[in-house]
């Protein structure tokens, strides 16, 4: 018989996304298409500190009323000065209300909402470790921002 190895998670940072107006595109084949400009925000961990770079973007496709997919693609800057790109693959679901309430930016209780992620991280340095880990997370839609808390999967 094989031993098994069960993972646990060790808390990485919280990233505090903040984000501007929503460009809709539209419906599309696979759902409505929307995109969420980042603007900025911080990133607070036990080691890892440092701000959103004011690029990117979520890109969004609503894929019902009751289920989003969520693909954001930006950059944190440490407080060394190093660069971690991140592309971060997210759901939200919850009732068909709490969805649309989040779409026109109203606030949801979120524990109402299922908001999960798969954060990939790449950088050189001291954080390239990241780019070799599975990173699980969680997060809360704000009006003017995101709030994700991201794990490694040990």
């Amino acid at each position: 018989m094989t031993a098994r190895v069960q993972p646990a998670l060790s808390y990485l940072a919280t990233v505090k996304v903040e984000v501007s107006r929503p460009i809709e595109v539209g419906d599309t084949p696979d759902g409505f298409r929307r995109i969420v400009p980042i603007t900025g925000g911080s990133v607070e961990g036990p080691e890892l500190r440092g701000t959103v770079l004011p690029v990117g973007a979520d890109f969004q496709l609503l894929k019902s009323d009751t289920l989003t997919e969520l693909e954001a693609k930006y950059v944190i800057e440490t407080d060394e000065g190093e660069k971690i790109y991140v592309s971060n693959f997210g759901i939200r679901a919850g009732s068909a209300e709490d969805i649309a309430a989040l779409v026109r930016g109203e606030s949801v209780d979120p524990q109402r909402i299922y908001f999960r992620c798969v954060p990939r991280m790449v950088s050189e340095g001291r954080w390239a470790w990241l780019g070799s880990r599975i990173l699980v997370g969680s997060g809360v839609r704000h009006p003017d921002a995101v709030h994700l808390d991201f794990y490694v999967l040990d």
